[in-house]
């Protein structure tokens, strides 16, 4: 097996050749390997395991709905509500239960600085499920 080849001056000038036999050989190697041991993987011990009836036991984390009107008046769960007492109210909420989610109902028109407001209010009382209520019938089609 020749390594390079002479020009006429004498001089030897390498192959610019790849030799791909030893990469097929390592790789029929690792094939053969991987065929030999896939089933091994898979082998699992069959285990009687006991029957019991119940059903999951689903618990909703409690939330408060915050509704927010275009002239910026805040509704808690129905009732109206001042904005400095929500640091208070949402502090006690994340006291009693930390999963508590904050639904926030906004108007279409209300101005997105007391949207943001609120959000930071609930957020740097501990509140971190926060979300959006949306009605998905109505479609808003732009002023035209």
């Amino acid at each position: 097996m020749a390594f390079g080849s002479m020009d006429r001056s004498g001089n030897q000038v390498p192959m610019a050749e790849i030799n791909v036999v030893p990469l097929v050989d390592v790789m029929l190697v690792l094939l053969v390997i991987f065929i030999i041991t896939a089933p091994l993987l898979t082998h699992s011990v069959k285990v009687d395991l006991p029957k019991a009836l119940s059903s999951p036991n689903i618990t909703k984390p409690e939330h408060i709905e915050l509704g927010i009107r275009d002239n910026a008046s805040l509704y808690w769960n129905g009732e109206p509500v001042a904005l400095i007492q929500l640091t208070s109210r949402f502090s006690e909420k994340v006291k009693q239960d930390p999963k508590t989610e904050l639904h926030i109902r906004a108007d279409g028109h209300v101005l997105y600085e007391h949207v943001a407001q609120v959000m930071s209010i609930a957020a740097k009382s501990g509140l971190i499920r926060i979300g959006f209520v949306t009605d998905p019938s109505q479609k808003r089609h732009p002023k035209q």
